[in-house]
């Protein structure tokens, strides 16, 4: 499989329409690129918009997504590969395993927890992914202000804050994820 890029977003149907659209110059822009997706394998929303257009575009799509959320999330038929685990941590383990790098767009709770586990686990060199959030209106500027704040009272690295890259644009994201290119 090409370059693939674990793509984190939201699956509910009521985020405003500039996040789909988002989500589908992402996918376009993966698949102009001749990479791969994985992304967790569902249909609706911000899921199903960087799946269609990925595949609109020609790239593979390896969809990730636990049984007990099939019928919640609408899993996605078109997917190229479908893998249907058992839990959470299944979804994400297989995800970590079958990506390169790992691009966040907005998103909410599951969306977060996904990010926090790869960008944790980049910063104590579990392994050596991009870990990049896609950020064109300050849907993350709380958070990322709060995460500055913890290592100013000392309860993380400014090293580990380093490990994420904040980006504004998508092209500047697909940059940011891509292969590291031969020296």
């Amino acid at each position: 499989m090409s370059h693939a890029v674990c793509v984190y977003c939201a699956s509910n149907s009521g985020v405003p329409r500039h996040y789909l659209d988002l989500a589908d110059d992402v996918g376009a822009g993966l698949a102009a690129r001749g990479w791969s997706l994985v992304w967790g394998g569902a249909s609706v929303a911000m899921m199903g918009a960087v799946s269609r257009a990925a595949r609109r575009g020609g790239a593979h799509t390896l969809g990730v997504i636990p049984q007990g959320l099939v019928d919640l999330e609408v899993a996605d038929p078109g997917a190229d590969e479908l893998v249907v685990v058992d839990t959470m941590r299944e979804r994400k383990r297989v995800m970590d395993e079958r990506a390169q790098a790992f691009l966040a767009l907005p998103g909410g709770l599951g969306t977060l927890e996904e990010l926090f586990e790869v960008w944790t686990a980049g910063y104590l060199r579990m392994h050596a992914k991009p870990v990049v959030v896609l950020d064109p209106d300050d849907h993350y500027a709380g958070l990322l202000e709060w995460c500055r704040s913890l290592a100013a009272k000392g309860f993380v690295s400014p090293e580990s804050l380093d490990f994420l890259r904040v980006t504004r644009d998508v092209e500047e994201a697909l940059d940011a994820v891509a292969p590291a290119q031969p020296v």
